[in-house]
């Protein structure tokens, strides 16, 4: 009952696996900050708003209300992270 246990029959952790799943995901490492900053340097707030109609982006709009928002509004982010991919396929295409 008091023996110590042996280290080597837990399961071996694999620290490699963990980067291996993120490695193709643009969104990795980026904050919404930079997203967000990213969509507007694009788009402009104006392009923006009409592309994800959100009053964060169309009524006075400054970054960080539109942070405080998509943070409490996970259906908002979604919208906003997919239009980030967008752009940046649609930067890698040669588009606008």
């Amino acid at each position: 009952m008091g023996e110590p246990m042996d280290d080597s029959t837990a399961p071996a952790a694999s620290p490699a696996a963990a980067p291996a799943t993120q490695a193709r995901n643009p969104l990795h490492g980026l904050t919404l900050e930079a997203i967000v900053t990213a969509l507007v340097d694009h788009y402009g707030w104006e392009g923006l708003g009409d592309r994800v109609p959100l009053r964060c982006f169309t009524v006075d709009p400054s970054i960080g209300s539109s942070l405080k928002f998509l943070r409490k509004t996970p259906w908002a982010r979604d919208k906003v992270e997919s239009l980030y991919l967008f752009m940046l396929r649609d930067i890698r295409r040669g588009g606008a």
